[in-house]
């Protein structure tokens, strides 16, 4: 299988700890989206990815997939051990929830695309600064009353997982203060001491500037 993806991109990185937590081999295509006024937007980009975002994965087979949600669902879908979710029904809907309360209501609010947005309409980046923390802070007063007091989100390492330590790199990114967040802290904790969450951590990609 074949990634594009951009090191620090939060949505990437989720796709990377899914194929490292599944053991999947697969080649690391970089997409600078910065330089050069942003290589995710140039033609031969958009011809394999219509948004002209990342990630994208093209699959064993040649399919291109787009989305971080939709590659996780089928990465677990075509590669079910390790599973990312619970059997129980009731249990997966609680990992579901915590997954979709990140990936829909605390990075959008943040991305490359609506940082350029605020910026180009004028918000000076005090203001845009506080904007971030404020849909971050927001997202995990929710999140930490979510979670459990385990190692991992919910006991062992999963969805939930894979949407929450990149958000947490977000975090730290920004200078959100996340010392009102323990169980989450907990969370980065036991993640930073995985060699999964290792291997897909920005900090340890071919595209990380030296």
């Amino acid at each position: 299988m074949d990634l594009y993806s951009y090191y620090r991109s939060t949505s990437s990185y989720r796709v990377r700890i899914a194929l490292a937590l599944k053991r999947l081999a697969y080649h690391a295509l970089p997409v600078n989206l910065v330089a050069h006024g942003g290589e995710h937007l140039a033609p031969a980009y958009r011809a394999l990815n219509p948004q002209g975002r990342v990630p994208t994965l093209r699959t064993d087979t040649g399919e291109l997939l787009m989305q971080s949600p939709a590659i996780i669902e089928y990465l677990d879908e075509c590669y079910p051990n390790p599973p990312l979710l619970p059997a129980e029904p009731l249990e997966r809907a609680r990992v579901r929830s915590v997954a979709a309360l990140i990936g829909c209501d605390i990075h959008p609010l943040h991305n490359v695309a609506v940082l350029k947005r605020l910026r180009g309409l004028g918000v000076d980046e005090g203001d845009v600064t506080a904007w971030i923390g404020h849909w971050i802070s927001e997202g995990f007063n929710a999140v930490e009353q979510m979670i459990g007091d385990h190692g991992f989100c919910f006991d062992t390492p999963g969805l939930a997982d894979v949407y929450l330590v990149p958000q947490l790199y977000a975090a730290r990114r920004f200078a959100v203060d996340l010392a009102a967040y323990p169980r989450i802290l907990r969370v980065e904790g036991a993640a930073l001491e995985h060699p999964a969450f290792q291997t897909a951590h920005p900090a340890n990609q071919p595209d990380t500037p030296a």
